[in-house]
């Protein structure tokens, strides 16, 4: 019987009770982080029968898992540096994510500009290859555009010294609610959840891991905490990989290298493209201008950053970066501060390789095993989530004295996954919706769209889902996780706040004061955000 069939609603509010039964069972397995390794291991593992909990510091993606580029790649920086293993393994996978989750996998065009027939070529003879590798169908292989053909269909685009460009599809997703997606479907399949639930210990018993002391981290829980006993340990913490390692070992060694990425994001009015623009930055890399709704959002950044943290600050620095990147591929008045309406910043979990750069370190994911037996996994691609949990569960089979089972997550739809996309749009239009909130509705909720525009839509809506339906226990996960609308609001989301906040305040039992500072503190993140913006660079 498929396990699409289970309900998967997530709801998290009973604590104590969460609590008794995370202590009370002995798990196959114990996961650490609920970014989108952790989310893909649990569901992977609870398909194939495994016991299974999974518990997380913050909230679901609060870290990396939500603050990509938001794309599901083909890998064809991978076919640049010869690792043709990895770019199979990618075409392969954004095949499959597409096919559970057509939602979170939205074909896009990606525009390459191109300035002499000599790049235009080695830029199509990689795509042929990556083309036949992945096995791409011809209706999606890529195309050329002349140099007229820019100036027709992407006008925004600076064509002085073009010859024209190269145009291939690849996907953008939502990173947040991919994680979401798979945490609800593990639920589904019997894996206990929790969120805001931090690892303070690792229990051990002649010289092995058997179990995470954990506590409630959420507002008046602090006294709440309870013992995860299980077999095998897994540590998925992203940033924080090496913490947890040193719980396990406190003499363990630092494995990783973290990168920074930031991402900006304007009115489209301002940066009118209506698909995915390449452009060059100055130090060579190649960062992106993203249509999105009623914004364009422009990243990402890559530089080294020296500690784990769920949001990283935001140098003048890196705004300077982006801005510069964009003045140099538009023809559009030169967008300024005073254009950016958010920007979102996260931290990589790259594989440290001495010497190199943060953009040259490989994005491949490495799995090791600690002197307690943790097994630890680090590095890899948002694209290649769900084969690196297949890897490592194979693995936790393996520690566990059984032959590793087969996999059932790529045969499977996500939540929301069951139903395509054009058709719920379509019902939605029909329904009364205007063509761009129902594109919202559709790229968040998939299948289930219906019965969130059924019931009015809305942020009181949609807050009130997050809860009831989708975990979430603060208005921050609403706000920038759930809804997405922290990102891509035209005003980042500031006016849904206090409608989220009452939606949400009777259902978590949260007191006047309590809601007004759930609000505050988003207010204040976001203002956060934005504060370097004062000392970046005039527009000149």
């Amino acid at each position: 019987m498929p396990h699409a069939s289970a309900p998967a609603d997530l709801d998290l509010r009973d604590r104590d009770s969460l609590f008794d039964v995370l202590g009370a069972e002995v798990f196959d397995l114990a996961i650490i982080g609920g970014g989108i390794t952790g989310a893909g291991i649990a569901r992977d593992a609870a398909m194939r029968g495994l016991k299974v909990a999974l518990v997380e510091a913050r909230d679901f993606a609060s870290g990396t898992s939500s603050r990509s580029s938001k794309m599901i790649h083909g890998g064809l920086r991978y076919l640049a540096q010869g690792d043709l293993a990895l770019v199979r393994e990618a075409a392969s996978e954004r095949k499959i994510v597409e096919a559970i989750a057509p939602h979170l996998a939205r074909l896009t065009p990606f525009v390459m500009p191109v300035s002499n027939p000599g790049t235009e070529a080695k830029l199509r003879a990689g795509l042929w290859t990556f083309e036949k590798l992945g096995a791409v169908p011809k209706d999606r292989h890529h195309e050329v555009w002349s140099k007229s053909e820019v100036e027709a269909r992407e006008p925004a685009i600076e064509t002085k010294g073009l010859t024209g460009a190269v145009v291939y599809p690849e996907y953008l997703t939502d990173d947040a609610r991919l994680t979401l997606a798979n945490v609800r479907s593990a639920a589904a399949a019997g894996a206990r959840v929790v969120n805001y639930a931090r690892v303070d210990a690792v229990a051990l018993e002649g010289g092995k891991a058997v179990g995470l002391d954990i506590s409630d981290t959420l507002p008046g829980g602090e006294a709440r905490r309870t013992r995860v006993r299980a077999r095998v340990i897994v540590n998925a913490a992203g940033p924080w990989v090496d913490a947890v390692r040193a719980l396990e070992a406190p003499d363990a060694d630092s494995r990783l290298a973290l990168a920074r990425g930031v991402h900006m994001v304007v009115p489209k009015a301002r940066l009118p493209v209506d698909r995915t623009v390449i452009m060059p930055a100055a130090d060579k890399r190649s960062v992106f201008a993203v249509p999105k709704g009623a914004v364009t959002y422009l990243g990402t950044t890559d530089t080294f950053h020296p500690e784990p943290q769920a949001w990283p600050p935001i140098t003048p620095q890196d705004v300077d970066y982006l801005l510069a990147a964009a003045a140099r591929r538009f023809r559009t008045p030169r967008l300024g501060v005073d254009d950016i309406v958010a920007l979102w910043s996260g931290v990589r979990p790259l594989v440290a390789q001495e010497g190199k750069s943060a953009s040259d370190i490989s994005r491949k994911d490495e799995l090791w095993t600690g002197p307690a037996g943790i097994l630890s996994i680090a590095g890899g691609k948002l694209t290649a989530y769900r084969q690196m949990a297949e890897r490592a569960v194979d693995l936790v089979e393996t520690a566990l004295g059984r032959k590793p089972s087969a996999s059932r997550t790529a045969d499977e739809p996500l939540p929301g996954g069951d139903a395509a996309p054009a058709a719920v749009k379509a019902a939605l239009i029909s329904a009364g919706l205007t063509e761009v909130a129902s594109d919202r509705l559709v790229g968040l909720y998939g299948g289930e769209a219906s019965s969130v525009a059924a019931n009015g839509g809305g942020p009181a809506v949609e807050a009130a889902r997050a809860v009831l339906q989708e975990g979430a226990l603060t208005l921050e996960d609403y706000w920038a996780r759930r809804s997405a609308r922290a990102w891509f609001d035209p005003d980042a989301g500031m006016g849904a706040l206090d409608t989220a906040a009452a939606a949400m305040a009777p259902l978590l039992g949260w007191s006047p004061d309590r809601a007004a500072d759930e609000i505050a503190r988003c207010r204040a993140q976001h203002a956060g955000d934005l504060a370097g913006l004062r000392e970046a660079a005039p527009v000149g």
